[in-house]
C-alpha cells in the first residue's frame, strides 16, 4: 500500500518506516522543510502529492519536562494544528485508514495505576506537560468525531515513554532515559537530576512500539484509544541506579528537589492491546537500555 508517515524521519518514525518497508509498503516520508503541517496549504499539498492509502501521523513537537515548561504555547498549538490538518486532509483524500499517536501525557495527573483507557477523562493532566497532553486529547475527540460523521477509519494509540537507538540526546530537550545516559557517560564526579527520584515511570523500547503500531494498523479498527506499554514500572531513582550500572558511572547522583518531579506515577494497563491486536512488549528494560547505550557510544561524536 502507498503509505504516508508524518514524522517518519524522527525517532519512532524511522523505526516504523523500516518495518513498513520490510512489509512491502511503498512508504512516503515528507520533509518538514517541504511540508509544514502547521500550515493548512502545506498539508493539503502533501496529500495531493502523495495520494496515500494509509496514513500514520507521528509528527509531533515533544520533549521532556524542561522543554514543555519552556514553550507550553508552542507545544499546544503545533501539535493541535498538525493533527487537525492531517485529520481533515485524510478525510478529503478518502484514505483507507489513519493511525494517530496520542500520548501518556493526556492522562490525569493522579490517575490510579495502572492507567486504563477509561480513566482518560477523569481529571486534568500533570501541569508541566498539560498543554501537550490536552492537544493530543483533543485530537482523539476529533478522530472519533470524524469516524462518526464521515466514516473515517481513524484509530488512536497511547504509547508510554519511549526510548532506544536514535533517541534525542540533546540535554535541553531530551526525555529522562537519553538524558541520564548522556550525563552518566560524560560526567566524572557528579550528576545532578531533577526532582527527588520518587516518581515512577514505565518505558517502552522503540522497536516494540513500532511493532505495536503495525499490529494495530493491521488488526484494529475501533474508535476507542488503546494503550501501548511494557508493564514494567520503576522509580526514577531506580532508573538512575540501573543506568549508572550499565554505563559504569561511579560518581555521585545529586537530586534537585527545586525542580519538578512531573506526574507521580505512570504505568499502563495494556490488556486491550493484547486482546484487540495481539501486542505484547518483548524487550526488557535492561536489554533495551544496553542496546540504547551501545548505540549512543557509537554515535556520540557525530551527535556532539
Amino acid at each position: 500500500m502507498r503509505t504516508l508517515v508524518t514524522g517518519g524521519s524522527g525517532f519512532l518514525g524511522s523505526h516504523l518506516v523500516e518495518r513498513l518497508e520490510t512489509g512491502g509498503h511503498e512508504v512516503v516520508v515528507p520533509r518538514s522543510a517541504d511540508y509544514d503541517l502547521t500550515h493548512e496549504d502545506d498539508a493539503a499539498r502533501l496529500f495531493r502529492d502523495t495520494e496515500p492509502e494509509i496514513v500514520f501521523h507521528l509528527a509531533a513537537l515533544a520533549g521532556g519536562i524542561g522543554a514543555n515548561r519552556a514553550a507550553p504555547g508552542l507545544f499546544w498549538h503545533a501539535n493541535l494544528v498538525m493533527g487537525t490538518h492531517v485529520l481533515e486532509q485524510a478525510r478529503l483524500a478518502g484514505v483507507a485508514k489513519l493511525v494517530m499517536l496520542g500520548t501518556i501525557c493526556s492522562y490525569p495527573k493522579h490517575t490510579p495505576a495502572p492507567f486504563r483507557e477509561e480513566d482518560l477523562w477523569d481529571g486534568y493532566p500533570e501541569e508541566t506537560n498539560a498543554p501537550y497532553g490536552v492537544a493530543k486529547k483533543a485530537l482523539l475527540v476529533g478522530a472519533q468525531a470524524y469516524r462518526e460523521q464521515y466514516g473515517l477509519n481513524a484509530i488512536v494509540l497511547l504509547p508510554v515513554n519511549l526510548y532506544g537507538p536514535r533517541d534525542n540526546f540533546d540535554l535541553e530537550t531530551s526525555h529522562v532515559v537519553p538524558a541520564l545516559i548522556r550525563k552518566m557517560l560524560e560526567a566524572d564526579e557528579e550528576v545532578v537530576l531533577w526532582g527527588d527520584g520518587t516518581p515512577t515511570r514505565e518505558f517502552l523500547f522503540v522497536e516494540d512500539c513500532a511493532e505495536g503500531i503495525m499490529l494495530a494498523a493491521e488488526r484494529y479498527d475501533g474508535a476507542d484509544p488503546v494503550n501501548l506499554g511494557s508493564g514494567e514500572e520503576l522509580s526514577i531513582g531506580e532508573l538512575a541506579e540501573l543506568v549508572a550500572e550499565l554505563t559504569g558511572y561511579e560518581g555521585r547522583v545529586v537530586w534537585d528537589p527545586s525542580k519538578p518531579n512531573g506526574q507521580p506515577r505512570r504505568l499502563l494497563d495494556t490488556t486491550k492491546a493484547a486482546e484487540l491486536f495481539g501486542f505484547r512488549a518483548t524487550t526488557s528494560l535492561r536489554d533495551g537500555l544496553e542496546r540504547t547505550i551501545a548505540w549512543y557510544r557509537e554515535h556520540a561524536r557525530a551527535l556532539a
